[in-house]
């Protein structure tokens, strides 16, 4: 076997090591709230490379008092060119880290390999801090960089089970695949355990963090800050902006100190492939299955019936969730999730749904994320997994805690109150529509998970409920291109007033890490209230967009490629054949990369581009026309037909529960 010895020491060093050095921070108390403080630092220039060095950067941990210690994990970056405005950025699960979505997707930097044995960052042409201040946050507790009690513990990597105290390297197994190091303390009640109570905790965190920072506040506190989340953010988005809705009113009238709070007022919510209600999306998992403008037929018809016919059966998932959410407003309002006949019925609704709707997808052997891609799935890269657990890094940004992409207490957590199906975030999305919010869904049109047929379906129950103008005029907007740059249409927007959808085109659910300029000029024009589909400043109070009234535009799905399999996300991303190798300690592990032998990575570095992510053949590369690193795209008219390959060209003219395995909760996780 050959094995990089700089990766063997890196493993040495963080098995002996334990605790990371958790250093040089500067620890304050917020002048807002004098029961928070703020530790934080800003890390080395190149630790997150951005494209101009005058960027401010800061990484830190707001510790929020509570009945468990309570350390929430931020990374603000600042915009290229000044601005105030401030965008918050999520990611989702229940559990993942909004690391992905900096390192992985519309962060200013991504990592990149070197050279054997070194990892680096490189500054992100399309990262979202073109246009914005950016802060991205770890949460609930325990996620990612969060923490309550740094604990020592084991990380299998055969099977991504953490355990503490440190375990004993199983005989069976290579010592490169059970590290020692230092976590959170593993209980999951120690964490929210509802999407509510996350929302106060964000709440708090937000506080100390604009306490601390006050600079980085608008400086008009009537245009507000901009929420953008995915996946599970589809839930966390209209909760947390809800909930700051409340706190606001609490100040305005004297219940809440104006002296030890702050104002946190929201300009615009972005939900990216977001999971909303079962209820409205359920029943479009078997519809996407077998109709998903690819003429890709994942199901059996037989199959495909059975599945959406479980959802609307007497006693089936409809049922089950009405059941579940009428138990949570006569027994737990407040959604605390702490009445355990609340907890089971809405966890029972979940199981159900998740077994008898969604599941039967698996079925194909795609990714639920893609399904252009057979597992097992590889993409977005997990080469920013090695990079964040070296001890440079670490020290670099001053955690205590090594890093882990997705945490399975807190996944057990939410699971436990069966959080997935208490609540339809409708009605309160409707109300920040309402109250002035613009609200843009942007769906790729791979994803399975959160399909786009559910996200539009969501989008017209938002109008519906919003206002007799909303309930018809955005309906009967038609769809209209999404002008990405001269020469590409990513997609296709319905839009009236402050409401949107957006069909993003060749993309599964990490949009941003799919069409990376295509999202950006849909997340700017969102934030900036101009047109979604040509990014011209527009009357919000009188727009909506022309076109066909139905998005059905279709493609073949590319070819899939094969996968990459990572030392650090081997259950998701390797393949039965190269786990056997790995635990034979049979090929080589280079940069965290798993590869049959050395003389394969030497012919892969050798014809790779810079980019990791670049080499993908069942990407559709969007094609960048500006050399400047800044500013947003404004199109004066819709691409030709001739411009471009005849993919675009295509596309152009159509305007048109715990008793599962491990392996099956990491596959739902909602990243």
């Amino acid at each position: 076997m050959c094995l990089l010895l700089s990766f063997l020491a890196t493993v040495v060093s963080i098995a002996s090591a334990q605790y990371p050095p958790a250093s040089n921070l500067t620890t304050i108390v917020s002048p807002v709230d004098g029961n928070i403080s703020i530790s934080y630092k800003t890390p080395p220039i190149g630790t997150c490379q951005t494209a101009f060095p005058n960027q401010q950067q800061y990484t830190g941990w707001v510790h929020i008092p509570g009945r468990y210690a309570t350390n929430t994990f931020f990374w603000f970056i600042g915009a290229r060119d000044p601005t105030d405005k401030l965008t918050i950025w999520l990611n989702g699960g229940p559990g993942s880290s909004s690391m992905v979505g900096l390192f992985t997707g519309n962060g200013p930097c991504e990592v990149v390999q070197n050279a054997e044995g070194k990892l680096a960052t490189k500054a992100r042409e399309w990262g979202w801090d073109r246009a914005s201040n950016i802060l991205y946050i770890d949460q609930p507790n325990q996620v990612g960089f969060s923490y309550d009690t740094p604990t020592n513990g084991s990380l299998d990597l055969m099977t991504s089970n953490l355990y503490t105290p440190p375990q004993v390297l199983p005989n069976s197994q290579p010592a490169y695949t059970f590290m020692n190091g230092t976590f959170s303390s593993l209980n999951s009640s120690n964490t929210a355990n509802t999407t509510d109570t996350a929302g106060m905790a964000i709440w708090h965190m937000l506080q100390g963090f604009l306490g601390a920072f006050p600079q980085y506040r608008p400086n008009d506190t009537a245009v507000g800050v901009h929420l953008f989340a995915e996946s599970y953010g589809g839930k966390y988005g209209p909760a947390f902006a809800t909930l700051w809705t409340q706190q606001n009113r609490l100040r305005s009238n004297g219940s809440l100190s104006q002296n030890g709070t702050i104002d946190i007022k929201l300009a615009s919510l972005g939900i990216v492939n977001g999971c909303v209600d079962d209820l409205i999306q359920s029943p479009y998992y078997p519809a996407f299955a077998m109709n998903n403008t690819f003429g890709f037929a994942a199901l059996n018809p037989t199959r495909a019936q059975l599945a959406a016919a479980s959802f609307s059966a007497s006693g089936g998932c409809r049922d089950l969730i009405a059941a579940c959410r009428a138990a949570v407003a006569s027994q737990d309002p407040e959604n605390e999730g702490d009445v355990e006949t609340v907890n089971t019925a809405c966890s029972h609704a979940y199981q159900s749904c998740t077994t008898n709707v969604m599941q039967p997808y698996s079925d194909s052997g795609r990714s639920f994320y893609d399904i252009a891609r057979l597992l097992p799935e590889s993409f977005p890269p997990s080469t920013y997994l090695e990079y964040l657990n070296t001890a440079e890094f670490l020290a670099a940004i001053g955690s205590p805690v090594n890093y882990t992409e997705t945490n399975l207490q807190v996944w057990r957590a939410f699971q436990s109150t069966g959080d997935y199906e208490r609540q339809s975030w409708v009605p309160d999305i409707a109300n920040l529509l309402r109250s002035g919010v613009r609200v843009g869904f942007m769906y790729g049109d791979r994803d399975y998970i959160c399909n786009w047929l559910g996200g539009e379906a969501i989008s017209l129950a938002v109008a519906a409920q919003t206002s007799a103008n909303y309930a018809s005029r955005f309906p009967t907007a038609g769809y209209a291109p999404i002008i990405t740059n001269i020469t590409y249409v990513g997609g296709v927007v319905r839009q009236y007033g402050n409401l949107s959808f957006s069909r993003i085109y060749d993309a599964g659910h990490a949009v941003p890490s799919y069409q990376p300029e295509t999202a950006f000029e849909v997340f700017a024009r969102i934030m900036t209230g101009t047109s979604i589909s040509t990014g011209e400043k527009i009357n919000l109070g009188a727009y909506n967009t022309t076109g066909p009234l139905n998005a059905t535009g279709t493609a073949e799905l590319p070819a899939s490629p094969s996968a990459t399999c990572y030392l650090r996300a081997i259950s998701a991303t390797c393949n039965e054949e190269q786990k056997k190798m790995i635990l034979g300690e049979k090929g080589a592990i280079i940069n965290g990369i798993f590869y049959n032998s050395p003389a394969e990575y030497s012919s892969i570095a050798s014809s790779a581009s810079a980019s990791a992510s670049a080499n993908d053949p069942a990407r559709t590369a969007t094609v960048s026309v500006t050399t400047t690193l800044t500013g947003l795209f404004t199109a004066t008219a819709t691409p030709s037909p001739t411009k471009k390959s005849l993919a675009i060209s295509y596309r152009a003219l159509d305007l048109s529960n715990l008793g599962y395995s491990f392996l099956l909760a990491t596959a739902l996780s909602l990243f």
